[in-house]
């Protein structure tokens, strides 16, 4: 059976192809909310909408899995900030703190009629940012469709002290969750794996030449720099 990810995001598809799974990527337009009975309640709610939207387009049976990550600090939504400006408040009001991201998780079985709904919470604790730092970051990687205005991989991963919790969350898709809702479905991702399309399309892995090089540096502001330029494909 062919598995439809209900998602542009290229991490989420990216995260699904590492395990050897072959996707095909249907996007929703369903409309979010960001208002709720608990953080819980309205990324599940979002993903449920995404993961119905698909399923009523389909014309032949597919597993559908559809997700929908927000960040949540003191339990008020962080949505994807309206502007430039709206990114470094949100940035400023994130550094130094801990929040919580949660992803919720929707899957259906269309050829079984079922449908099962999930969801993963990580804590992440942001380093003390200075002004300097955020615009960077923000210069580099223009985190206008980012809930929380920011991303952990690549130059992200310079903003994070500590995870609490599932990193791949943090990415927007908890695989050992989804797995637990697989199963609920009577299905497990180990027998779908097919190496043949393990780790197509979008690569979690670019960092690494950037880790070694922030080893070469004393001055934690010369570092920063290095690493969001060389995100933008180009050298300070």
């Amino acid at each position: 059976m062919r598995i439809v990810l209900a998602s542009a995001s290229p991490r989420r598809r990216a995260l699904l192809t590492a395990l050897g799974l072959e996707i095909e990527v249907v996007p929703s337009g369903a409309p979010e909310i960001d208002e709720g009975a608990s953080p819980a309640s309205i990324v599940i709610e979002n993903a449920k909408r995404k993961r119905d939207d698909i399923v009523g387009r389909l014309d032949s049976p597919a597993l559908v899995i559809a997700a929908d990550t927000l960040v949540f600090l003191d339990d008020h939504v962080l949505s994807k900030p309206r502007d430039l400006d709206d990114a470094r408040a949100m940035l400023r009001r994130l550094s130094g703190r801990t929040h919580d991201v949660l992803t919720g998780l929707a899957v259906a079985d269309t050829q079984r009629g079922q449908r099962v709904e999930g969801y993963e919470k990580t804590g992440v604790t942001f380093r003390k940012l200075t002004d300097t730092e955020i615009g960077h970051f923000i210069h580099a990687v223009t985190p206008l469709d980012r809930a929380g205005a920011y991303t952990v991989d690549g130059p992200g991963s310079l903003l994070v002290a500590r995870y609490d919790g599932c990193y791949q969350n943090v990415l927007g898709l908890p695989i050992v969750r989804l797995q637990q809702l697989m199963r609920d479905l009577g299905h497990d991702l180990f027998e779908m794996v097919d190496g043949r399309h393990r780790g197509e399309g979008y690569s979690l892995n670019g960092i690494e030449e950037v880790r070694a090089k922030i080893l070469e540096f004393d001055d934690r502001a010369e570092m920063i720099a290095y690493a969001f330029n060389r995100n933008k494909g180009s050298k300070p």
